[in-house]
C-alpha cells in the first residue's frame, strides 16, 4: 500500500534498489546531495548534478525536463554515506518560470524495481523559492527510511548548496551552483533512457493516453493492412519484440485525477456546443490536444461504421422486400407487384436519407472541432502549413507524438484527422516507394512515385529533428547508388546530418557495422545494470537510419543487420527507416518478410492501407507535405542546424 507522506512524515523503505520519479509539469533540474551520520557534505563530489550525474550507488537525470526518474542503490552507496537528499531546482537563464509558486505542485514518488509505489509526497506551499530539497533518504540502525521534506530557497542552488555542505564558504556553494547553471545551458550532459522492463520482463516504451470522458482509451494505432499476414485483415502493430505496441500512458499523478479540460461556452438552445481546443483530460495542454485528435479518430471511425451498418441494413431490408414482391407469380406483371417495388426503393431511399443526415450532423461537429483543434495544434502535431512553424523554436524536451500524416473515410469528405504516433517511435518506418494496387499510385509513374517516397522520408526526418531537443537526435543517411542525391539535398545543405550520406558498399557496411555495435553495447551496460562503463566517446543521442533504394546493393549480412537493427534498435534509441518497393524486393523470398513486418508502411501518396483496430475501417493515408514553394521546412532545418552548433559550442 502506498504511503502518501505529508511535510515531515517518513515511512521504512523495503529494499535497496529504488527509483524516485519526479513529475512538475514544467522542466526542472534534479539532483541528489549525500551526506555523513552527522549530516555533512564533505565537497561537491558528493553531489549528483546534471553535469556529473553518477554517483556510486545514485545516478540522477542528466536532461532539463518535466519528468524525472533517479536511480538508487542504497547498498552500493559509499559507507560514509547516510543520508540522501533529493533536490531540484528551476533552470536559469530558459525565459521559464522563475519560482516554484507559479508551477503546479511538484510530485516525488518512491518506487520498487517492478514500479509499484512505496510512498509519494506533493510538495505543496511553496511561493518564491527556486531551488528545493524534496526528499530525504536516510539510514537508521541499518535501516533506510524515506522522509518528506519540502525546504524551499529562494537564494536557488547557491543557497542551497550553502546550506547543505555546511561548514564550506559560500564561495564554493556559487560556484557549484554555476557548474549546474553551466552544464544545463551549455546542455553537455544527453543521455540515453534505459529501456523500461515491463513484467514479463521485456523492454517496453510509449504509453496510453489518458481517457476524455466519452471517449474509449485509443489501445493502438492505425494497424498495416498490406499482405503481411496474407488475410488483409487489421493486426496489431508489433513493437521491437514483435508483441502488440503498448500505448499505455505513463503513470504520473496516480493519487488525483488530472485537472478537468475547459468547459465550452453555453451554447444556445437546440444547438450543439461549440467546441473547444483542448477539450481532454491530461496534465497539460499538448496531453489534452493529443488526447482530443485521438478521441476525434475514434468518433469518426464509429459514426461512419453507424453510417454503413444503416446502409446495410437499408440494402437489405430492400432485397427481402423485392424478393418478397416477386415471390408471388401473379403479381410479377401487375401494377401491383411494380408498387411493392417502388415502396421497397423509397424505403430504401428514406432509411439511407436518415443515416446521411445523422453522418452529416456528426461531420458537422468533427469539421466544427477539427477547425479550432488544428490551428491549436503544437508543432509536432501541426501540418506544415500552421502558422506555428513560423515562430519555430527547437524544443527544450521531446513532445508527446510526432504528425505522421492524415487520415480520413471516404464517406467523409473533408474531415482530416491528423496521425499521431508517440514518441520515442516504437518501431522503424517503411516508406514504400512502388505502386500500391489500384491505389492512387496506379496513377502516378513510377519515376515520380520513387521521387515522392525520397521527399517524403525527408520530411519524416525533418519532423523528427524538429521534435528533438539539440543535440538528442542524429540522422545517418545510406544511399549505395547516390541516386537520392537531389533528395537528400536539404538535409546536406542545412548541415543537420551526422554524416554525409554513405554511398558505396565500403560505407554501407562502416554506418550499419557503427550502429549494429551501439545496440549491442547499451544493450550489454543496461542489462547488465551498468551503463557508466559506456565508452565515454558514445553518441548518447537517439539515431536514425534512411536507407534508400533498400535491397538494392545491400548483401546478407547488410540485411541482417538492418534486420537486427529494426528489431533490438527502438529499444534502445536506433531507429530505422526505409525507402523501398516492397513488390521490387519480392524476388528475395521471405528472407525480407520479418523485416518489413517490423516498419510501420507509409506511402508517398494517398493509399487506403491502415485500418482502426476498432471496425477495421481502410483509412486513407494522406503524407505530410510542404505548401509548394514553401520554405518551411529549409527554414526549420536552419533553425535546427543553428540550434545544433549553438550546443556543440
Amino acid at each position: 500500500m502506498t504511503a502518501e507522506l505529508v511535510r515531515g512524515q517518513n515511512h521504512p523503505l523495503p529494499g535497496a534498489r529504488l527509483e524516485i520519479r519526479i513529475s512538475a509539469g514544467k522542466p526542472i533540474v534534479a539532483g541528489a546531495v549525500l551526506s555523513d551520520a552527522q549530516g555533512r557534505t564533505p565537497g561537491p563530489a558528493w553531489v549528483a548534478h546534471p553535469g556529473t550525474p553518477a554517483l556510486p550507488g545514485l545516478e540522477v537525470s542528466q536532461q532539463v525536463a518535466a519528468d524525472h526518474r533517479l536511480a538508487v542503490d542504497l547498498a552500493a552507496l559509499p559507507e560514509d554515506a547516510h543520508r540522501l537528499s533529493v533536490l531540484l531546482a528551476l533552470p536559469t537563464g530558459t525565459g521559464g518560470p522563475a519560482r516554484f509558486g507559479a508551477l503546479p505542485a511538484p510530485y516525488v514518488a518512491v518506487t520498487a524495481p517492478d514500479g509499484s509505489e512505496i510512498a509519494n509526497y506533493t510538495v505543496t506551499g511553496l511561493d518564491s523559492e527556486s531551488a528545493v530539497v524534496v526528499l530525504e533518504l536516510y539510514r537508521r540502525q541499518d535501516a533506510w527510511k524515506v522522509r518528506a521534506v519540502g525546504q524551499g530557497y529562494a537564494g536557488g542552488l547557491a543557497a542551497l548548496f550553502a546550506d547543505l555542505l555546511a561548514g564550506r564558504d559560500a564561495a564554493e556553494a556559487r560556484r557549484l551552483a554555476d557548474e549546474v547553471a553551466d552544464a544545463v545551458t551549455r546542455g553537455l550532459s544527453r543521455s540515453v533512457a534505459p529501456p523500461r522492463v515491463t513484467s514479463d520482463g521485456s523492454a517496453a516504451q510509449g504509453g496510453r493516453p489518458a481517457t476524455q470522458p466519452g471517449r474509449p482509451t485509443p489501445s493502438q494505432e492505425p494497424a498495416d493492412t498490406t499482405g503481411d499476414t496474407g488475410t488483409g485483415s487489421p493486426r496489431p502493430l508489433p513493437d521491437a519484440g514483435g508483441g502488440p505496441v503498448d500505448y499505455t500512458h505513463p503513470a504520473r499523478r496516480r493519487t488525483a485525477p488530472p485537472p478537468p479540460p475547459p468547459s465550452a461556452p453555453p451554447a444556445p438552445p437546440g444547438r450543439p456546443a461549440a467546441p473547444v481546443a483542448g477539450d481532454a483530460t491530461g496534465w497539460s495542454m499538448e496531453e489534452r490536444l493529443y488526447n482530443q485528435v485521438w478521441g476525434m479518430f475514434e468518433d469518426l471511425a464509429r459514426t461512419a461504421a453507424a453510417y454503413r451498418s444503416a446502409v446495410d441494413f437499408a440494402d437489405q431490408r430492400r432485397e427481402r422486400e423485392l424478393d418478397a414482391a416477386l415471390a408471388d407469380p401473379r403479381a410479377r406483371l401487375g401494377g401491383q407487384g411494380e408498387a411493392a417495388r417502388e415502396a421497397a426503393r423509397a424505403r430504401y431511399a428514406d432509411l439511407v436519407e436518415q443515416a446521411r443526415a445523422v453522418l452529416d450532423r456528426d461531420l458537422a461537429q468533427l469539421r466544427a472541432e477539427s477547425e479550432v483543434v488544428e490551428p491549436a495544434l503544437p508543432p509536432a502535431f501541426a501540418r506544415w502549413d500552421s502558422p506555428v512553424w513560423q515562430d519555430f523554436r527547437v524544443p527544450m524536451e521531446m513532445p508527446m507524438a510526432l504528425r505522421l500524416g492524415d487520415l480520413h473515410l471516404p464517406e467523409c469528405g473533408d474531415v482530416r484527422i491528423p496521425m499521431l504516433v508517440r514518441l520515442p517511435l516504437e518501431r522503424g518506418m517503411w516508406i514504400d516507394s512502388g505502386r500500391a494496387p489500384g491505389g492512387v499510385g496506379m496513377l502516378v509513374d513510377p519515376e515520380e512515385v520513387r521521387r515522392l517516397a525520397l521527399d517524403t522520408a525527408v520530411t519524416h526526418a525533418a519532423r523528427l529533428l524538429a521534435a528533438y531537443p539539440a543535440g538528442e537526435f542524429a540522422v545517418h543517411v545510406i544511399d549505395p547508388a547516390g541516386s537520392g542525391a537531389e533528395a537528400f539535398a536539404p538535409l546536406v545543405e542545412a548541415g543537420v546530418l551526422a554524416a554525409p550520406p554513405g554511398a558505396g558498399p565500403a560505407a554501407v557496411a562502416q554506418v550499419l557495422g557503427a550502429l549494429t555495435q551501439r545496440v549491442d553495447l547499451l544493450q550489454m551496460a543496461f542489462r547488465g545494470g551498468a551503463p557508466d562503463a559506456l565508452p565515454p566517446d558514445l553518441d548518447t543521442a537517439e539515431q536514425l537510419l534512411v536507407v534508400n533504394d533498400f535491397p538494392h546493393g545491400f548483401d546478407d549480412r547488410a540485411v541482417t543487420q538492418l534486420r537486427y537493427l529494426a528489431d533490438e534498435g527502438p529499444a534502445v534509441g536506433v531507429h530505422l527507416m526505409l525507402v523501398a518497393d516492397r513488390e521490387d524486393a519480392a524476388g528475395y523470398g521471405p528472407l525480407l518478410d520479418p523485416l518489413w513486418r517490423a516498419l510501420l508502411r507509409l506511402t508517398p501518396v494517398p493509399d487506403d492501407h491502415l485500418a482502426d483496430p476498432w471496425v477495421g475501417h481502410a483509412w486513407t493515408y494522406e503524407p505530410p507535405g510542404a505548401p509548394l514553394g514553401s520554405r518551411v521546412l529549409a527554414q526549420v532545418l536552419e533553425r535546427v542546424a543553428t540550434a545544433r552548433r549553438e550546443w556543440n559550442r
